[in-house]
């Protein structure tokens, strides 16, 4: 059996986003000199054990044959990054790219398995409009596309029952809608303001991914916002806040599409500061939409300026990461929140590949990021 390249080991950690400390626990390292084991390993002191490489291949997420490479690979080429951070985070842009290789290889997965069973139809909306129509043109694009009814989805109980609402319908058009927040563990968690959503145009399979770590009632804004990629041919990583051009196109057109600009007249924007965050609440609370994104309205009807823009988005930032999302009573079902994350769309798809042979257990466990042995319980019952 070939050796191991040493320095193959710390690229595919680091590429990975992990600590030695954290991804020495992954491997099964225990005791108090793990992470130094590791080290060594990495080294060229220590020589990995097959079962160590294996648990490596599935901690780092990569093929065992990339051990064996001669050497590191050459940066493979970013998914485009729409993004303005502030501050970056430790480890987080490993944990990015991270994420994003593995959603495209469930991409490709899925355009590989519509091939095989003849059933890869172009999807014709992907990059079917021309950024200069604008935000009003792009919502309406979307509006075409969903056929949403808008009053059903504010009336809905919950803003969950909302999101599902707005879900079901980008998926019927043909998209995969995924709520990814970190690679499989809470250690990985992407905050927003690292990562809020990312688009992959495929004309085949495209796919959407959310960052569940994110608001609830953020998720419909960024599920459209994401969509205007899709229509606009565009995949890449979005973020909160950016002053990229193709961006606040996506931002007005999904705003344009939850929200009639006369409404926000309504909101009396002369009040005193915390009285203007009431009235904000409640009118986001009646729309099922987010508080930042009636302020980013406001902003974009120039009702309000951009320091008041700025303090209230700081101020419903502040609010949710002082109150996180509510979890509810007794340890949630682990195949509800599995199926809840990849959606129906790819659920069904998965289900009718798998009788038909165009994915084995094995890739389909890929798809829905579960163990193969998983896959029955994951679409049994589906509703």
């Amino acid at each position: 059996m070939p050796k191991v390249n040493p320095q193959i080991l710390s690229w595919a950690r680091e590429s990975a986003g992990l600590t030695l400390e954290d991804a020495a626990r992954g491997i099964g390292l225990g005791g108090e000199n793990a992470a130094a084991r590791l080290a060594d390993m990495e080294n060229g002191v220590r020589e990995p054990s097959r079962p160590q490489l294996l648990k490596m291949a599935d901690r780092y997420r990569r093929p065992l044959l990339t051990f064996y490479l001669p050497a590191p690979p050459a940066p493979a080429a970013r998914a485009h990054d729409f993004r303005t951070l502030r501050q970056r985070e430790v480890g987080a842009e490993a944990t990015v790219d991270a994420l994003v290789r593995d959603v495209r290889t469930r991409q490709a997965l899925v355009r590989g398995a519509l091939e095989d069973a003849e059933e890869a139809e172009p999807r014709p909306f992907v990059g079917s409009v021309d950024p200069r129509v604008g935000a009003d043109g792009l919502a309406g694009a979307m509006a075409d596309l969903l056929a949403l009814d808008r009053t059903a989805y504010r009336e809905a109980r919950t803003i969950e029952q909302a999101f599902r609402i707005l879900r079901d319908a980008v998926e019927a058009a043909g998209v995969y809608v995924l709520l990814i927040g970190n690679l499989g563990n809470y250690r990985s968690n992407l905050s927003p303001g690292v990562f809020r959503g990312m688009a992959l145009a495929d004309d085949v399979a495209p796919f959407i991914v959310i960052n569940e770590t994110d608001s609830k009632t953020a998720w419909p804004f960024t599920l459209l916002h994401e969509l205007g990629h899709v229509l606009l041919g565009q995949s890449g990583i979005s973020g909160y806040d950016s002053e990229q051009a193709v961006e606040r196109l996506c931002d007005d057109a999904a705003a344009r599409f939850l929200l009639v600009p006369a409404e926000l007249r309504e909101i009396d924007v002369g009040v005193a500061f915390d009285d203007l965050v009431e009235q904000i609440g409640a009118f986001a609370n009646a729309r099922k939409v987010s508080r930042k994104m009636v302020a980013y309205n406001l902003l974009r009807e120039r009702l309000i300026d951009a320091a008041l823009y700025r303090r209230l988005a700081d101020r419903f930032d502040e609010d949710r990461r002082e109150f996180p999302q509510k979890v509810g009573k007794g340890a949630p079902d682990y195949y509800v929140v599995r199926r809840h994350r990849v959606g129906q769309g790819l659920l069904n798809l998965v289900d009718r590949m798998v009788a038909g042979g165009a994915l084995t257990t094995t890739k389909a466990g890929k798809v829905l990021g579960v163990k193969p042995t998983a896959i029955g319980r994951m679409t049994e019952l589906m509703a």
